[in-house]
């Protein structure tokens, strides 16, 4: 079958323990997670400088958005031949390499002179990122024991959101004091500094792969082709990229228009509803960690349970946010506002345990190129979809309209997710048995790393 899933067994790879020992684990665990942040701290930094770009370059609110579109483009685009490199290669050269890119192209922002230079650096910027997210998974997944995947995943990618949020604040406290270029600076060096770091985070072995497996991720192409294969014969890996892709579009379309939302329907000045839209925004953070724990426990005794539970919470969060957002106008403000954050908590189920499926069932020599697969997927069908749609339906209904609807999404995550959860448990076993081991450290370290495990 030409699949993920590999086609020959080796000796078993100790999923149930830490692979580098407790100690590197959770050092290369806390050096990922700092990563992710300064990622999301550079990505979004510039949101809050517009009104200064605006003034002093003239720029129309196309060029701002553009922005920040090219950084998903360019993250798209490189997200499977960066994973398929460190799967061959390094994850971690590979994560530090990315790491030093983005960072000089987030630095190199505060020295531009026009839009079309500051086009570029940001084209960079995001060109950097692409593949880290997936990767960074992937290092994460393998160290550690697999059944606190889901919940050390989860607080990986929820590293994002508090990101994302810490961008926006650091940026207009910056600008205010040395001006808007400056911001740029300021939050690029602190990655430089963690690449440099990096280097000390223990690595797994690159896994021999299958002949078929080898010769098909040989090189982008074959490796896109490859992947389509797999998707129509792997029902787990389908349904979960699917599944992952819907309940974003929930998760996208809250925090991309709750800021909108707030101001036109509760008469926030924009600054206040930007403030009540960022604690959402972390409420979801929180939890995305809690329900990726929850969601690890149901499945130790029965695996397939991780995704039924998953599914549950998805109808959970339409059943809250449906109402709520559909009562605009009958609710008290505080009533409504407190509603949206218990269902921004409960949208964020899937967040860490979905990359944890994936990676359950596919060849850990590919894990990154997997993990990448599911990415493109939750960008392109779940991130960049939800908050056009929502646009889409505004202007020909309202926004209020609009955002009573899009819960409806997590219907069709929670039936991806049952779906998945009828072959998880098979798709899992097929790779359960696949060898991987940590790459040897270096001499002085080597009694450290043997007394550690």
């Amino acid at each position: 079958m030409a699949t993920f899933l590999p086609e020959s067994s080796g000796r078993p790879g100790g999923d149930d323990t830490y692979l580098t020992g407790r100690g590197p684990a959770w050092f290369a665990f806390a050096m990922t997670l700092l990563l992710m942040l300064v990622d999301y701290i550079d990505r979004q930094v510039i949101v809050s400088l517009f009104p200064h770009m605006k003034a002093d370059w003239g720029l129309s609110d196309k060029q701002l958005g553009a922005l920040v579109s090219v950084v998903s483009v360019t993250v798209a685009l490189g997200a499977l031949p960066v994973a398929l490199i460190a799967d061959r290669a390094s994850r971690v050269k590979s994560i530090v390499t990315m790491a030093t890119i983005w960072s000089l192209a987030s630095i190199s922002c505060m020295f531009t002179r026009n839009y079309g230079q500051l086009f570029v650096a940001r084209a960079c910027v995001g060109l950097g990122e692409a593949g880290y997210g997936s990767v960074g998974a992937a290092l994460i997944a393998s160290v550690f024991p697999a059944r606190m995947r889901g919940t050390l995943l989860a607080a990986f990618f929820a590293t994002a959101s508090v990101g994302s949020v810490l961008g926006v604040l650091l940026g207009g406290l910056i600008a205010a004091k040395w001006g808007w270029q400056a911001a740029f600076g300021v939050v690029g060096f602190p990655g430089l500094l963690l690449a440099l770091l990096y280097l000390k985070v223990r690595d797994y072995k690159t896994v021999a792969l299958t002949p078929t497996l080898d010769q098909a991720t040989r090189s982008t192409g074959s490796t896109v082709a490859y992947v389509a294969s797999s998707l129509a014969k792997s029902r787990t890996m389908l349904w979960v990229c699917l599944g992952g892709a819907a309940q974003l579009v929930v998760v996208s379309s809250v925090w991309s228009w709750l800021p909108s939302f707030l101001n036109r329907f509760h008469g926030m000045a924009p600054e206040q509803a930007a403030v009540r839209a960022a604690l959402v925004v972390l409420v979801g953070a929180v939890g995305s960690v809690v329900w990726g724990n929850v969601i690890d426990r149901a499945g130790r005794r029965r695996p397939a349970h991780k995704l039924l539970v998953m599914a549950t919470l998805c109808i959970a969060s339409m059943a809250v946010l449906l109402p709520t957002f559909g009562g605009t106008g009958s609710l008290a403000p505080s009533t409504q506002f407190a509603l949206v954050a218990l269902g921004g908590f409960l949208m964020t189920c899937s967040v860490g345990p979905v990359t944890a499926i994936v990676i359950d069932v596919i060849h850990p020599g590919v894990r990154a190129t997997g993990a990448s697969v599911l990415a493109l997927f939750q960008n392109l069908f779940g991130l960049a979809a939800g908050p056009f749609l929502v646009g889409v339906l505004s202007d020909a209904m309202g926004l209020d309209h609009a955002m009573t609807l899009i819960p409806i999404s997590s219907v069709l995550a929670a039936g991806f997710f049952a779906l998945a959860s009828r072959t998880y448990e098979s798709d899992r076993q097929r790779v359960a048995a696949v060898a991987v081991e940590v790459t040897p450290p270096p001499a002085p370290e080597a009694a450290a790393a043997t007394a550690a495990r």
